[in-house]
C-alpha cells in the first residue's frame, strides 16, 4: 500500500464515522528496529504472529522512506509532519546535556487531534527533548509515562565534554518517579500504561502513540521472554514487542473499539547490527 491508498482508506474509515463518534488512533513506533524483522517480512528465528495477523488483516506497507537514519530527527518528523530541517532537529540525536528540542511553537499531530476533542497519551521513549518546556505534556499530549531519551544514555560518559549523564529516567507527565529503571520491564511497563489509557478512555476518541524503547541497545527481554527466540536477545525483545501489541489488540476487542480504532506499527529508522549483536546484547557508559 502506498499513501495514495492509505490515505483513501483513512478517509474511508472517517466516512463510517459519520454520525458516532470519531476514530481513535494507536501508533506503535518500534526503536531501531530493521525492515526484516518481522515474520511478515520474512524473518527468521523467531515469530510476530499478532504484528503478522495485523499486516494480513490490514495493510503492509513496502515502500516507506524514513526521514532520518537516528532518533531524534525521525520523531521530530513523526509528530510535526514536517522534514527535521524545518523544524531545526536534523542534524544528530540530543543527548543527557543537550538543552534543545522539539520548539514548543511547532505544531505536533497530538496538539492538532487534542484540538478535535482527543484524549492524547505518550508511552514511552520521547527523544524530542527532555527538558520541562520541550516534554510530551508541553506537545500536546494529556498524559505522558516513559523516558525522555534513548535507554543507551543511562549513565553514559561523555569525554568530550567532561559530562557523565545521570541514570536514566522514568518520568509520569513532568516528573522523574524512578531513575535507572530495570530496563528488562520497559516493553511491560509501557504495555501496561497503555492498556489503562485505552480503558480509561473508552468512551472517547483517543490517540495513543507508544514508542518502544525496544529493540535499542541495550537489548533487555524480560525473564518471560528471555532465550524463548531462536535468534538471542534481539529476537527475544521483538517477540516481548510483539506480545504486547497482542495485549492491545485483545483489549480494543474486548471493549469492542476493534472497529472504532486504527492501529499502526512501524520502526523509526531501521536496525543497527553487528556480530554478536543479539547474542550479546550492549551496554554502555
Amino acid at each position: 500500500m502506498n499513501r495514495r491508498q492509505f490515505a483513501g482508506a483513512t478517509a474511508a474509515m472517517l466516512a463510517r464515522a459519520q454520525g458516532s463518534r470519531k476514530p481513535n488512533f494507536i501508533f506503535v513506533l518500534a526503536d531501531d528496529m530493521g525492515y526484516g524483522d518481522l515474520g511478515c517480512y520474512g524473518a527468521q528465528g523467531y515469530k510476530t504472529p499478532n504484528i503478522d495477523r495485523m499486516a494480513a488483516e490490514g495493510a503492509r506497507f513496502t515502500d516507506y522512506y524514513a526521514p532520518a537514519p537516528v532518533c531524534t530527527p525521525t520523531r521530530s518528523a513523526i509528530m510535526t509532519g514536517c522534514y527535521p530541517a524545518r523544524v531545526g532537529l536534523a542534524h544528530r540525536v540530543l543527548f543527557p546535556y543537550s538543552t534543545t528540542g522539539l520548539h514548543p511553537e511547532e505544531i505536533t499531530v497530538a496538539e492538532v487531534l487534542r484540538g478535535a476533542g482527543y484524549r492524547t497519551g505518550c508511552i514511552g521513549k520521547w527523544h524530542l527533548g527532555h527538558l520541562d518546556k520541550f516534554l510530551p505534556t508541553r506537545q500536546g499530549f494529556d498524559f505522558y509515562f516513559g523516558v525522555p531519551y534513548s535507554n543507551d544514555m543511562h549513565q553514559a560518559n561523555y569525554a568530550q565534554l567532561a559530562f557523565k549523564a545521570p541514570p536514566l529516567p522514568l518520568m509520569r507527565g513532568n516528573d522523574v518517579i524512578e531513575r535507572g529503571p530495570d530496563q528488562s520491564l520497559l516493553t511491560r511497563r509501557y504495555t501496561e500504561q497503555a492498556l489503562e489509557f485505552v480503558r480509561g478512555n473508552k468512551e472517547q476518541p483517543f490517540f495513543l502513540y507508544l514508542p518502544h524503547s525496544m529493540p535499542h541497545v541495550p537489548i533487555y527481554p524480560s525473564d518471560r521472554f528471555a532465550g524463548k527466540s531462536q535468534h538471542g536477545r534481539y529476537g527475544d525483545v521483538i517477540e516481548e514487542l510483539d506480545w504486547s501489541m497482542g495485549e492491545i489488540l485483545a483489549e480494543l476487542k474486548r471493549l469492542n473499539l476493534d472497529e472504532q480504532t486504527m492501529v499502526m506499527f512501524a520502526s523509526d529508522n531501521g536496525g543497527v547490527v553487528w556480530e554478536g549483536m543479539g547474542q550479546r546484547g550492549y551496554k554502555s557508559g
